[in-house]
Parts: C-alpha cells; structure tokens; sequence
C-alpha cells in the first residue's frame, strides 16, 4: 500500500505551523506523537455535548458517556487481541500502570530473598517503581546486561533466570536507542521458570503490531500519548487470572462493591483497578486514536517509518564527527546520536532556532547513559508523518551546526 503523506500530513494541525520563521520538522515523536483532527474533534464533541461521570448516573448523559467508555475499552481489546475487555484497564499512562503492578504485585508476591528482573535499556519509569518495591520488600533488583550495539546479551539473560526470580519487567522498544526486544523468545524463557512477565510497549504498540496473546505475557503498559491520543491516559493489559489474584492499587469511588466503615469488598475487574473519576473524555480520545492508525495499517505504518528511519541512517553516517548510539540489527523509528565538539543540549536549542524539534539529554534512561560513558544523546524519533524531506532538512542543519562549533 503506498500511502499518501501528505494527506495525512494535513491531518495534523500543529505540523502546519511555523516556529521562528521556518515550517515546523517535528522529530520528538518518542516523547509524544502530534494529534489528528479526530482526537482534537472527539475530545471537543465530549466536553460539548455528552460530558457527565460514567458509572454513577440513570440520566442520558452519564448513560452515553459511560457507553462510549466502555466502546473505548472494547476497541482497546480488539487492537493488541486481549482475550476479553475485563483484561483492560484505563490508567494515567505507561508510568501509572507500572507502578500499579510493581506495587500490587510486590505487595502481594514479593518477599526478602525474591528477585525482580529488569534490562540495561529500561526508561526509569520501568526502573524506579522496581527499585521502591524492593526496597520495601527485601527483594533483590537483577540487571539484564546489553552489548555495546544495545542488544540484550542473551546468554546472560538466561543465566539469571531461576526459581528465585518472581517477575520479568521489560522494554519492548528501547526509547533511548530504538532496539526492539525479542520479548516473545524473553517471555517463553521466563515461562520455563514460570516466571511473569510485563512488557513496557510505550514505543511499540505505535509503530508495529502487538498481540498480547501471541506474546502470551501476563501484563503490557502503553500510554495514550505517544499513539497519537490524548495525555493523561494509558492502559495496562493483564490475563484475568492474575488481576484477579492482585490487590487494588488504589481505594476509592468505582472500585468498590460493599463499603462498610471498617472494611469493604471490592468490584470485579477491570473496575477493581479504576479508583476514582477515570479520565473518561481521553480514554474516549485515545480510542479514536486507535482507529486512526488502524484505519492506516499497523503494517503500511512500519514499512513507511522503517523506510524514513533506514534513509536518515545512511544520510547521518556521511557526517563525520557524528556517531549513532545503539546501532541493533533490529531497531524502530528512533536514532540517537552524538557530534563531536557539539553539547547534545547545545544542539537541541540551535537546531531548535532552525524549526527542527528533536529530543536531547539522557531521555528518561540515566543508568544506560552511563553505562555508555555518555552524558547523553541528541535523538530523532519518527511517526508516520514524517517524510525523506524533512530527514533532508535535518540533515542541512546538522551541517551547518557542525560548521558553526568548528
């Protein structure tokens, strides 16, 4: 399928702008994707017109809003083929839903002794929440070590699997470097053991197609933002059987069944794990972002970014003075990079000056960077608006970036 991309392009508002004098080249797409027309119009047509509490209300009001909710969940389902809607939960983001299950997990499974296993690439949001529940629990926080391309050593992952170890928390897509993980082998390797597994699919879901079944984790976060949807909303998948066996994360309104003043029962899942007013209006959002990309293909998205992403390497790599950091055989749409003699922050406010959005420091991975003797990258990110263009246009500025610290 050859997609048009300047049509879509003209679905996306914000890239018609101009930012100090030049077009906009948005390259910060791992940070957060811009927002079609229908999330922008979805969002509006709630607040203007069905806007009332869900769960809670007989008017016709609560009754639409809580129906589109539910649509949302259900399509939420359908698009990484969760065996049914229970198994999806509505929370703030990627971040929130880890959380949610390092804690209720550990609360619940953890104890002195156990260990959690977690890789080299992790963004801290799937790093910190680990180190906390260990912390309070005794357990011990094992790390997956990489080789110097950004791959998974996978020896060495085997070589820490054990009965010790209580869960397996993984990147499916690094943000940093752009590895993809080959979490289906990882997750078959940790069942040996009969060990766990959450997926951080916060750069994936987005760019390539994913089947929780297929991978048969246990759990898998992606936040609503980085799919093109609505910020403040994300979803955790997990298989019944174990949000069923996990306590509430949170306690509140909707999450309840009997409340008495010194206890109460709970509801069933999902709504066990949905404290309080949900972000309704965006996980109604995040739906319509769903079925945009959906409408295009998963597929015809990936062939498109790989294609930007295969372009700009060989164009980058004719810069001398310029290295790519985390070059895996298997990678998304992302490249991080160095120049010699140029600060990566002083490259993001000057290539900035030049219309061109692009990510720099150490991108929410600390320990990775060190371990990479770098204080950080500047790094481009790719969605399906991006073209060979705007790529062109980078390309330029880099030059003349180079050419001014020279």
């Amino acid at each position: 399928m050859n997609l048009d991309i300047n049509r879509i392009r003209r679905d996306f508002p914000i890239l018609e702008q101009q930012v100090y004098g030049k077009t906009l080249v948005y390259l910060d797409n791992g940070a957060t994707t811009q927002k079609p027309n229908v999330v922008i119009d979805k969002i509006c047509e709630m607040y203007r017109k069905y806007n009332a509490n869900i769960h809670r209300g007989v008017h016709y009001l609560s009754e639409k809003s809580t129906q589109f909710y539910e649509e949302s969940r259900q399509t939420v389902a359908h698009f990484i083929n969760a065996s049914s809607n229970k198994e999806i939960i509505f929370t703030k983001g990627t971040t929130d839903s880890v959380n949610l299950i390092a804690h209720a997990f550990g609360d619940r499974f953890l104890k002195k002794g156990d260990q959690v296993l977690v890789t080299a690439l992790e963004h801290h949001a799937n790093l910190v929440p680990w180190q906390m529940i260990c912390q309070k629990t005794g357990a011990e926080l094992k790390i997956i070590p990489i080789n110097e391309k950004g791959e998974i050593l996978q020896d060495k992952y085997r070589e820490l699997l054990s009965d010790r170890c209580k869960i397996l928390s993984l990147t499916h897509v690094s943000n940093s470097l752009g590895t993809i993980v080959p979490i289906k082998e990882m997750i078959a390797q940790a069942h040996a053991y009969h060990i766990p597994v959450l997926v951080d699919a916060a750069q994936s879901v987005q760019h390539i197609p994913v089947d929780v079944q297929e991978l048969d984790c246990e759990f898998l976060a992606f936040s609503g933002h980085k799919i093109y949807g609505p910020t403040g909303i994300g979803v955790l998948y997990g298989k019944t059987e174990w949000l069923e066996k996990l306590p509430p994360y949170q306690g509140g309104g909707d999450m309840i069944d009997d409340v008495e003043y010194q206890k109460s029962t709970y509801a069933e899942i999902p709504l066990k794990f949905e404290a309080g007013t949900s972000n309704y209006v965006d996980a109604i959002a995040l739906a319509e972002a769903i079925k945009y990309i959906s409408n295009i293909g998963l597929k015809n998205i990936a062939a498109h970014e790989q294609e930007i992403l295969r372009y700009a390497t060989e164009q980058m790599l004719k810069i001398e003075g310029l290295k790519i950091i985390g070059t895996a055989a298997q990678k998304a749409s992302a490249i991080s990079f160095t120049l010699k003699n140029v600060h990566n922050l002083d490259a993001g406010m000057i290539l900035d000056k030049m219309g061109i959005a692009v990510r720099t420091g150490h991108h929410c991975a600390q320990p990775l960077m060190k371990k990479l003797g770098i204080t950080g990258t500047i790094r481009v990110s790719f969605a399906i608006y991006n073209t060979k263009d705007e790529v062109d246009v980078l390309i330029s500025a880099l030059q003349k970036l180079k050419q001014m610290f020279n």
